[in-house]
């Protein structure tokens, strides 16, 4: 539920998101904006996963959206809109993904996060190549 949603973003000071579709499809956008998360230093959102169910759900979903509220939900606005209520960092996918590749990515940043040590910056890095 949406409150379910706050009470996690407003007590954590690290977020994981690993699920399917777009992150913001799952919170109200109105709720978000008005909400302040600044003990959220780190937020990973390994989103961006789509299936034919998933696929089905979010057509659906955005039916009753204006073309803006979608546009909103895309990965940078999500990361801007994030660092406005006060996430510190955020870490998110750009592309549609596999779910496989998703769990290769989410076992990179737990292993250079905290079996190796490295940055945030370092293990994007990482990441990246």
């Amino acid at each position: 539920s949406q409150a379910e949603w706050e009470k996690l973003l407003t007590s954590c000071s690290a977020f994981l998101f690993y699920g399917m579709e777009r992150f913001m499809s799952h919170v109200l956008l109105n709720r978000l904006v008005a909400m302040n998360i600044p003990k959220c230093h780190l937020m990973i959102l390994l989103d961006l996963v789509r299936s034919q169910q998933s696929y089905q759900r979010i057509t659906n979903s955005d039916m009753h959206k204006s073309c803006l509220h979608i546009a909103l939900e895309r990965p940078t606005e999500t990361a801007m809109l994030l660092s406005l209520t006060g996430v510190g960092c955020v870490v998110a996918t750009q592309w549609y993904t596999s779910l496989q590749e998703n769990a290769e990515r989410l076992e990179i940043l737990f292993q250079n996060l905290l079996s190796t040590g490295r940055t945030t910056g370092q293990t994007v890095r990482i990441l990246q190549k």
